[in-house]
């Protein structure tokens, strides 16, 4: 199939770094080196950081209309056109709430865990490669830095739980650890499936090694059974159905956030749609061959393909009822684990007989 450049004006079909090469000269003419990729940099992130709260917003919209569809009701239809503003609207609401903390709390950290929640999930974006050398940073260990940057909002879940002087949101930060550290254990063996079968542990890396539609989505049973385990961890990493047990509210009032409202609230709400748009991009970028598509700019369908699997993720929440709390951690310990060790095995048998059959 044609590619994009062999369409559209190369601008067009990589707009961000036509804009970065354009500052670049501009800034490198009378600035140092390193201060231009600096400045570069700087403007990057201030990038991620005001586009992911819109992005968020988008996806909370588009999650209410799909789960009234599949409920038969209406979902938010009154402020601004389709209801389109309701989301906005919800923002302000949060920001218009008294800011309220428990007198015993530990201030600071019950101040500090929202924001270290949150800033993890946004460290996340700075290694989405969204086309050809298109990305805030390029890391040759870019999967680990994912890894270790998914493990630091269970920091923040605990440190909320415990700074609230709740017991309940102590239980719900205990429980959210327990949850999210299980579930890591499959989800980051998954990973090792694209890792070995690309030989690299850049994201970058990993997509050339798709190109040509040689997907890795595509490769017989390791394949699909990789996406699978990724997927279904990313479910519970980000605590979406029919992993929310974090905020079980029959049992736990509303879990390690039952004490926070307002803008704090707000930061938890943001980060868990934050972290479940970043894990459909890292799933697109390891399996299903990143920005590669036909006709469309790169990035184009770098998205594409992230906004189909979180419409999967939707799709999963209108349909399937909560686990038990005990059968979440036997799927996780009893059924992931195992099948997760499989799938390295036999990874590890394709990826050498297919270098062996380059050779």
């Amino acid at each position: 199939m044609p590619d994009c450049r062999a369409i559209l004006p190369g601008w067009l079909c990589d707009p961000f770094g036509a804009i970065r090469d354009l500052l670049y000269g501009v800034l490198s003419g009378v600035l140092p080196a390193w201060l231009t990729l600096l400045i570069l940099t700087l403007i990057g992130a201030i990038l991620v950081v005001s586009i992911v709260p819109g992005i968020v917003m988008g996806q909370i919209y588009m999650e209410r209309r799909l789960l009234a569809k599949a409920q038969d009701r209406i979902g938010p239809n009154r402020v601004g056109p389709f209801g389109l503003l309701q989301p906005v609207a919800d923002a302000l609401k949060l920001l218009a709430k008294e800011d309220i903390v428990p007198r015993r709390a530990d201030k600071l950290m019950f101040a500090l865990a929202p924001i270290l929640v949150l800033g993890a999930s946004l460290m996340i974006w700075a290694v989405i490669p969204f086309g050809p050398g298109l990305g805030l940073t390029d890391v040759n260990v870019a999967v680990l830095y994912i890894i270790a940057m998914a493990s630091v909002p269970t920091i923040g879940f605990i440190m909320a739980g415990w700074a609230s002087y709740n017991k309940y949101s102590l239980l719900g930060g205990m429980r959210a650890v327990a949850q999210f550290v299980s579930y890591e254990i499959p989800g980051v063996l998954a990973v090792i499936t694209p890792v070995l079968l690309s030989g690299s542990m850049s994201l970058q890396d990993i997509i050339q090694a798709q190109l040509g539609y040689r997907w890795f989505v595509f490769y017989p049973v390791i394949g699909q059974i990789a996406i699978f385990l990724f997927l279904v961890s990313g479910l519970a990493e980000t605590n979406r159905t029919p992993f929310d047990l974090v905020e079980a509210e029959s049992e736990l009032g509303a879990g390690f956030h039952t004490e926070y409202s307002g803008m704090r609230f707000a930061l938890f709400f943001l980060a868990e749609y934050a972290n479940m748009f970043a894990v459909s991009l890292v799933a697109a970028a390891l399996f299903l061959g990143g920005w590669e598509g036909p006709l469309l700019p790169p990035f184009i369908w770098m998205i594409a393909k992230a906004q189909v699997l979180v419409w999967i993720m939707m799709w999963i929440r209108s349909t399937l009822p909560r686990f038990r709390y005990d059968q979440l951690m036997y799927f996780a310990w009893k059924r992931l684990l195992p099948l997760a060790l499989l799938n390295i095995g036999l990874t590890g048998v394709g990826a050498a007989a297919l270098r062996g059959m380059v050779r």
